[in-house]
């Protein structure tokens, strides 16, 4: 027998479910729309993919895709109207995650304020955790 809650009937959550969140600053909001924008045929399920995936010279690098819909057992939050997918493994290293775009004079680029890193690279585009 299922849990269901007592007023809908609809399946209960359980309290101790893995949860992610990510910050997405204005900056980066408004590059990831534009850049959202220019894909052509999106459907309304797209989103940005956020994800951990090993590589660089600390471990694990950033990586940052359009995809037209959400995986089976993804994260799927809401920031600054923009739909996020997180998969189940990179969730663990992604929770409180702030990504941000940056314009310097070395270029431009979106960044990864990561309070779960123990230790990144030079170039801050890989860490350990």
């Amino acid at each position: 027998m299922s849990a269901h809650t007592a007023e809908t009937g609809a399946p209960s959550i359980p309290t101790n479910a893995p949860t992610v969140t990510l910050n997405v600053t204005e900056s980066a909001a408004v590059e990831i729309k534009k850049f959202m924008a220019s894909e052509e045929g999106l459907p309304e399920t797209s989103g940005l993919r956020v994800r951990v995936v090993p590589g660089g010279c600390s471990g694990f690098q950033y990586s940052l895709n359009i995809e037209e819909q959400s995986r089976e057992g993804d994260f799927i939050l809401d920031q600054r109207g923009i739909r996020l997918f997180v998969d189940m493994f990179s969730g663990q290293y992604l929770n409180g995650v702030e990504i941000d775009y940056v314009t310097g004079v070395m270029g431009s680029g979106f960044t990864f304020q990561n309070p779960n890193s123990t230790g990144s690279c030079g170039c801050g585009s890989s860490f350990n955790a």
